[in-house]
């Protein structure tokens, strides 16, 4: 059964209420294409702005370099000091550099660390955000950051955050390396799956979650067997846009889960969703088998969870929690974080003994049945 046959057939009710502001919200502008990043002084002047900062992590200074060159006289200079999981310290020191410089506008390049960045600057100070993403975060399309504030990241929303315009150029993917890529794509497929079930996505975005997991299923599988086929790298970023809108629906525990390896444990972030990913499919199938049958049926599989833990060894990557340093006794601390930070949209309940089967699964490397 096709996708559009499966959702016609799906015993969602007719009659369906989403939030508004920050829930559901896409950047008004989206530029999609091979060397699309060439026009970003164009995004500038089109937002009316004059003074941009460029917003990057350390490693992606050529990146950044090359931005200005594009911006010209409009770049007033760069800020390469974003990291992972946006520790707030850093977000504050950097707020206040981009004031005193004057900036007008943001161009956040590179992936989650820099674009999350960008988002925790603008929230205070209001700045209109390009953001021109080189992995599959999905994060540029959101009004979501998560901040790690005492060693426990929290999800922040505001359209403060959310993108002017973003900029999707395939060619900016092709130095990924492999595993950075597979990671962030898992990553990418992590938001249409926990996307799908939460009661405040839109029926638009629910489409959008299928057919996204179907492109970066595909376009994985093409970037594996040639990571410089521009056709999988462009196939998979598209894949990543649309599972980016899917997020703005919201999320649940998956990446409640996510949050707490990586703010709290120190797990990478592509990681933190890709190993638990196929264990919370598996439980929440049991209470959304409508919504993950979208996802199962784009994927043209009789078992989420269980497809999603073979992709995992398919392209190569690590498919147990032990394999990135989580121990046993880690889990309690681990369950307690994820327990406390619910936010309430997951569709089966988040217990404590819920949380530590998921858990204990994800760091066995059980496969799901």
């Amino acid at each position: 059964m096709n996708v559009a046959a499966k959702i016609a057939n799906a015993d969602v009710p007719a009659a369906f209420d989403t939030p508004g502001d920050v829930y559901n919200a896409t950047p008004p502008r989206i530029v999609f294409g091979a060397g699309t990043v060439r026009t970003v002084a164009d995004e500038v002047e089109r937002l009316g702005a004059k003074r941009a900062l460029v917003v990057s992590t350390p490693g992606r200074g050529t990146l950044a370099r090359n931005l200005a060159g594009h911006l010209g006289d409009l770049c007033i200079g760069l800020m390469p000091e974003a990291i992972s999981q946006v520790p707030i310290e850093l977000a504050r020191a950097c707020r206040g550099k981009a004031s005193e410089m004057g900036a007008d506008c943001l161009v956040s390049a590179g992936g989650g660390a820099s674009i999350g960045l960008g988002k925790a600057i603008a929230l205070e100070l209001g700045l209109p955000i390009i953001v021109i993403p080189t992995t599959y975060s999905g994060s540029e399309m959101t009004g979501f950051c998560g901040i790690t504030i005492d060693k426990v990241k929290r999800m922040h929303t505001s359209l403060r955050m959310l993108a002017a315009t973003v900029i999707y150029d395939p060619e900016l993917t092709l130095s990924l390396p492999f595993d950075v890529s597979a990671a962030s794509a898992m990553n990418a497929l992590a938001h249409c799956v926990d996307g799908i079930y939460v009661p405040t996505i839109s029926p638009i975005n629910a489409l959008a979650a299928a057919r996204g997991a179907s492109a970066i299923t595909d376009g994985l599988r093409g970037v594996a067997a040639d990571p410089d086929d521009l056709d999988a790298r462009t196939q998979l970023l598209y894949g990543a846009y649309l599972g980016g809108a899917a997020l703005t629906g919201g999320f649940a525990l998956q990446h409640g889960l996510a949050h707490t390896l990586g703010g709290s444990f120190g797990v990478q972030h592509g990681l933190s969703h890709a190993l638990v990913l196929a264990h919370v499919a598996a439980y929440n199938s049991d209470f959304a088998s409508d919504q993950i049958g979208m996802i199962e049926s784009a994927l043209a599989v009789p078992s989420l969870g269980a497809a999603i833990f073979d992709l995992l060894a398919e392209v190569g990557l690590p498919n147990r929690l032990s394999e990135v340093g989580i121990t046993e006794q880690q889990v309690a601390e681990i369950v307690r974080i994820t327990v406390e930070t619910d936010n309430g949209l997951n569709p089966g309940p988040v217990t404590e003994d819920a949380v530590r089967r998921i858990t204990l699964a994800a760091l066995r490397g059980d496969r799901p049945q």
